[in-house]
């Protein structure tokens, strides 16, 4: 079994951290203040091939390799989680299910500008009466001559505010189906944002859809696949939120640390009291584990296999170490940790949301549940 990565993965990684520190994490705290990611920080990203990180070249993505990937989301995240959240809706749930699922016209329609920026993805699944219940969805897909009528509201849209093109799920004639709705397309509405205690720069959004038309041909895959691709998708998505966690936490016991050894009390740094090293050596350990978890993941998206269980344990492993570790490196800083202007206080309500988007940590256990107890003939449901 071998943990090393290859050159091109370290090279790779070495890429990745370098963006993140030079475009993106001197400007952290300004666009969390104002809420707003930069189109400029969108369009940088994607002339390193970042806004198609695994699509492959034919439609000029980077084709990156699951942990190459993950280690991107990480890198991202260190510097700013909401800018790693909104790539990774674009990427690991829009994008890819294009690639996955659909028509050879979907796919050149949409790939290509989608990796050069020019189109950002949004997922709408969530609805008012259907969150970790997705299933229970109440929108509904009429179809009526060559063309499909959307009706209904989707909540938390993650990306709806810049979003160019949604991946809408509804409910058909053969079950749960999915649809690429334009932004532009008549009837559909980008209606309230949502405010939230972190992941501020991330735009989460309640959209419309009354009489909402678009031609069948938009259909992604085939008639009452809806549910399959949406799980799939969840289930990339649930890995990416992993490696936003491992990113916020690495990168919050790197700033405890150094705060450690330049906080002088008692006439010493205190780096050098036994409490302050058990918090950071605990925390460290903590990120390394996750660390592995998530890579390993990462890495079966590469193989053949289903790997929705195993994203739902790394996701929700990924959500209790962000929120643990930045609990405890905030309290390394102090006061000065709970003050805007340290980035631990935004690495703190960030780390938090870990364990809501992308599907409840609560939720994540019962789909490990599911497993362990279906060797048994007992069935688990939520």
């Amino acid at each position: 079994m071998d943990f090393a990565l290859n050159e091109e993965q370290r090279m790779f990684r070495a890429m990745f951290r370098d963006f993140a520190a030079k475009e993106i994490a001197p400007h952290a705290d300004d666009i969390d203040h104002e809420e707003a990611l930069p189109a400029e920080m969108v369009r940088k990203a994607a002339n390193q091939g970042f806004m198609g990180a695994t699509l492959p070249e034919a439609y000029f993505g980077a084709e990156l390799d699951g942990v190459s990937y993950a280690m991107l989301i990480e890198s991202l995240a260190g510097a700013c989680a909401s800018f790693a959240v909104l790539l990774a809706t674009h990427v690991s749930e829009v994008a890819m299910s294009i690639l996955e699922h659909g028509s050879d016209e979907q796919k050149e329609t949409w790939l290509t500008p989608m990796a050069a920026g020019e189109v950002i993805g949004a997922f709408a699944l969530t609805e008012p009466d259907a969150g970790s219940d997705a299933a229970a969805l109440q929108t509904s897909a009429v179809v009526e001559g060559d063309e499909v009528v959307l009706d209904g509201v989707k909540t938390w849209v993650t990306n709806g505010e810049s979003a160019g093109l949604f991946l809408v799920f509804g409910r058909g004639e053969e079950g749960i189906e999915s649809f690429l709705v334009p932004r532009d397309t008549p009837g559909l509405t980008v209606g309230y944002r949502e405010p939230t205690l972190g992941l501020r720069s991330a735009t989460f959004n309640t959209i419309y859809l009354e009489n909402c038309r678009v031609p069948a041909a938009n259909r992604l895959g085939a008639p009452g696949a809806g549910w399959e691709i949406a799980q799939r998708a969840q289930a990339r998505m649930a890995i990416g939120m992993a490696a936003v966690g491992l990113g916020v936490a690495a990168d919050s016991v790197d700033v405890a640390a150094q705060f450690a050894t330049e906080r002088v009390q008692f006439g010493v740094p205190i780096a050098k009291k036994q409490a302050i090293q058990a918090y950071v050596a605990e925390a460290f350990t903590d990120v390394e584990a996750l660390r592995y978890l998530v890579y390993r993941t990462a890495w079966l998206t590469d193989q053949e296999g289903d790997f929705t269980v195993d994203a739902a344990m790394v996701k929700a492993f990924g959500a209790r170490v962000a929120r643990t570790v930045t609990n405890r490196m905030l309290q390394v800083l102090g006061g000065y940790g709970y003050m805007e202007d340290y980035p631990m206080a935004r690495k703190y309500r960030d780390g938090r949301a870990l364990g809501i988007i992308g599907g409840p940590t609560e939720l994540q256990y019962v789909r490990v549940a599911q497993r362990i107890f279906a060797e048994r003939d007992v069935e688990i449901a939520p």
